[in-house]
């Protein structure tokens, strides 16, 4: 058994030596990288379930007050280990688009640090998952953002990838300075950053309810604009379509996972204050039906697949935040709102990472990323419209998939909560969300192909799509594996939800 702070080192020294391989390799071709980056991540996935937990009683000043590796944080990691190998897979497929788009005297030269990059991500979204501290999740935050600034406006001469570059660096930079903001409220008003000794101090307070309310404002701010939650949602469309195809997946799985996460450690020291817990849970309902009714109504008339599941990923943010809202209650008999969020985030990263590996290699195929380019995709690669007709199942919600599962347990908090407000709003958007993505199911089967070249597939993305397949199939079925790694008894210093 080994310190779980172990796996951060490896992710980050595998980062490190890529990078410096890069810079010094004469080959033009930097493909290896991602290939090692892959083999490697899977040892240290692997790695991970060997891994012990943090001390349960840490020394003053220790780094461990900072660090926790409670089954939450660890299903998290490995979520963020399995996103960051799919994405340098689909970055393999994704190298012609890329290398066209980069300045360079040599096909293939500038496309290293595309590999290497989303290392540092995943290290960055590890230590995220971990942070109980408000420090500690902050320097995490930036070293996912800063990578995602880089790779997101990495097509230099791609018009669409800059302009979405400087959107998500702004809207970026200020969202890190509402959540600065709040932090420095908290830390003003308790005198500490770890969230355990917040919630002790903030229940002694009394008559600074305004100030509680405006810290937390703050942060919520700060991390609305990572979950892609309304009013914060206006960068994800345009980002979402002029970046490129796999940091996409990235942003929409890695991103996501991490920011929920950190939000539900964020809510329970304020939930502890009788005074304001109401009001908390009030905006968070109010954020839950804005977020689901805009995002799958906006995504009805899309005729971009990317821009399609763009608004898809904040309608999902919106059944995330469905679940938050329902933090203050007792437990459903189907577990915690932590492990409902837990099992949904990982259902959203086998069906989203599907849906984008199909999308790239169709892109790359038919020069276009429109729905029109999928028409008779079941006549020139049957795999891929398999393996997309599964993924738009498991995202629409149909029975025995791992998204139907998720959105079940989902609705069981709902109702377990009585928030039937929010279960009407859910119903309805369920509907729609069936209209938009079986429109690509169509487009597949029933319409004709506007191409007639059929789609060669390589031997590991032949296996990727089938290993993804699987787990939608196999988890929607038999959820137990991952339900019962998040609801394992945690040691006393966890930081978890009930």
């Amino acid at each position: 058994m080994f310190p779980p702070i172990t796996l951060e080192i490896l992710v980050l020294a595998l980062g490190f030596i890529l990078l410096l391989a890069e810079s010094f390799s004469s080959s033009s071709s930097k493909r290896s990288l991602a290939k090692i980056a892959i083999f490697c991540l899977g040892w240290v996935f692997a790695f991970s379930f060997f891994t012990d937990a943090a001390p349960a009683l840490p020394e003053p000043g220790s780094f461990w007050n900072f660090y926790s590796a409670d089954p939450v944080s660890m299903v998290f990691k490995r979520i963020a280990l399995l996103t960051t190998m799919g994405v340098l897979l689909m970055a393999l497929e994704y190298e012609p688009v890329l290398a066209a788009n980069i300045p360079s005297a040599r096909q293939g030269a500038g496309t290293g640090e595309f590999f290497v990059l989303p290392l540092f991500t995943c290290a960055g979204l590890m230590l995220l998952a971990s942070a109980v501290d408000l420090v500690m999740a902050f320097a995490a935050l930036e070293l996912v953002t800063i990578s995602f600034y880089v790779m997101v406006a990495y097509m230099r001469r791609s018009h669409a990838s800059l302009e979405a570059g400087v959107k998500y660096l702004i809207l970026g930079a200020l969202s890190t300075g509402f959540f600065v903001y709040g932090i420095t409220w908290i830390f003003g008003l308790t005198g500490e950053t770890h969230f355990a000794k917040i919630a002790v101090k903030l229940a002694s307070l009394h008559g600074s309810d305004p100030a509680i309310l405006f810290a937390l404002a703050l942060v919520l701010v700060g991390l609305g604009f990572k979950v892609a939650a309304v009013p914060f949602q206006g960068w994800v469309p345009d980002v979402y379509q002029g970046a490129p195809t796999p940091v996409t997946a990235f942003l929409s799985v890695g991103s996501k996972s991490a920011g929920f996460l950190l939000l539900l450690r964020v809510l329970e020291p304020f939930l502890g204050v009788a005074s304001i817990a109401p009001k908390v849970l009030l905006v968070l309902t109010i954020l839950a039906g804005a977020t689901l009714v805009f995002g799958n109504l906006a995504a009805l008339p899309q005729n971009n697949f990317k821009r399609l599941l763009a608004y898809s990923s904040i309608g999902h943010a919106g059944y995330l935040l469905m679940a938050v809202a329902c933090v203050g209650a007792a437990p459903s008999a189907f577990g915690s709102v932590g492990s409902t969020v837990g099992f949904y985030l990982f259902a959203y990263l086998l069906m989203t990472l599907l849906s984008f590996l199909v999308l790239t290699v169709v892109s790359k195929h038919s020069k276009g990323e429109e729905i029109q380019h999928f028409n008779g995709l079941s006549k020139r690669s049957p795999w891929l419209a398999f393996g997309l007709l599964v993924s738009m199942s498991s995202l629409a919600g149909v029975p025995l998939t791992a998204g139907f599962y998720g959105k079940f347990l989902v609705f069981a908090q709902a109702v377990n909560a009585h928030h039937w407000g929010l279960l009407t709003l859910g119903t309805i958007t369920v509907g729609a969300g069936f209209y938009f993505y079986l429109r690509v199911v169509a487009a597949m089967y029933w319409n004709e192909p506007t191409e007639s070249s059929p789609i060669e597939l390589t031997t590991l993305t032949k296996i990727t799509v089938g290993a993804l397949v699987a787990g939608i199939l196999f988890f929607g079925v038999n959820p137990k594996p991952v339900l019962s790694a998040l609801q394992q008894q945690t040691a006393p210093t966890t930081v978890s939800i009930h």
